[in-house]
């Protein structure tokens, strides 16, 4: 284990160095990442001043859903950089897949430490500094349950995308092609995530409730923190799912992408 944890750091180190050679590259990719997601939510806004509310969600409740998915989605995408199926598919096509196999250490490890992106950070600070907004205006009111599975809810967040990541590079073992259709269920995922799910139609709450079970993830946790009512009279135990479906889909894609290495034949390139 202490062998695994010094091979990761050492290659996420590599990495940040590479990535820190280009320092006005890094901050410039790092703004922009920033400006294209806060711009996002400051349409958002403008939009709930003008109506005052969604479904009954004000624009700070609002925010906390968007806070949370925003900074979780960042996060992960700096620690399942390697698992991009767009980029994961590129490397399985240009046979460079390959050589990691040929070397005496983890795959999984390797992949994972082959990339970490660092101008993400624009994304988290961003979705940091919405969720702060939103702690500072609500005035929730915190009891020591709530701090403890806060950074549950947040890690659950985090897993769930992870495994999503995984399951997309594994397909690439078949497809050879960059995976779109993850996407949907990815950053598509995200966009669902941030709004209250009262205003999604019937068929597509269903689905991500008993197939992908996003509405778990954020929505529920989130009714827990603000002592909103559920509209959808789901047992009590709904607010505590997080971890479950979360990290249960991070074991999925463990499971799968383990079953994809077993099978895998390389392209011959």
């Amino acid at each position: 284990m202490s062998h695994a944890i010094g091979l990761y750091r050492r290659l996420i180190a590599a990495n940040i160095r590479s990535q820190m050679s280009y320092r006005a590259s890094f901050w410039m990719e790092s703004l922009a990442s920033f400006i294209a997601t806060i711009t996002a939510f400051v349409t958002l806004a403008l939009i709930l001043e003008r109506f005052n509310n969604i479904a009954g969600w004000t624009l700070w409740e609002v925010a906390f859903l968007y806070g949370m998915v925003e900074t979780a989605f960042g996060v992960m995408d700096i620690l399942f950089s390697g698992f991009d199926p767009q980029n994961f598919g590129l490397q399985v096509r240009l046979g460079r897949f390959d050589q990691l196999l040929l070397r005496p250490a983890s795959i999984t490890l390797q992949v994972l430490g082959s990339e970490f992106t660092l101008r993400r950070l624009g994304r988290i600070v961003q979705g940091l500094l919405v969720l702060g907004l939103a702690f500072a205006r609500l005035h929730l009111h915190w009891t020591p349950v709530k701090l403890a599975y806060l950074p549950v809810t947040f890690a659950s967040l985090v897993a769930f995308y992870g495994g999503l990541n995984v399951i997309g590079a594994t397909i690439t073992f078949w497809t050879v092609e960059s995976i779109e259709a993850i996407n949907i269920f990815t950053y598509g995922g995200s966009e669902l995530m941030a709004y209250p799910m009262q205003i999604y139609q019937d068929w597509m709450r269903l689905f991500f409730t008993y197939i992908v079970p996003a509405i778990f993830l954020n929505y529920y946790p989130a009714l827990y923190f603000l002592d909103k009512a559920d509209p959808f009279h789901l047992p009590p135990v709904a607010h505590f799912l997080a971890p479950v479906a979360g990290f249960g889909v991070l074991a999925a894609g463990i499971l799968f992408w383990g079953f994809g290495l077993r099978h895998y034949q390389s392209t011959g390139t």
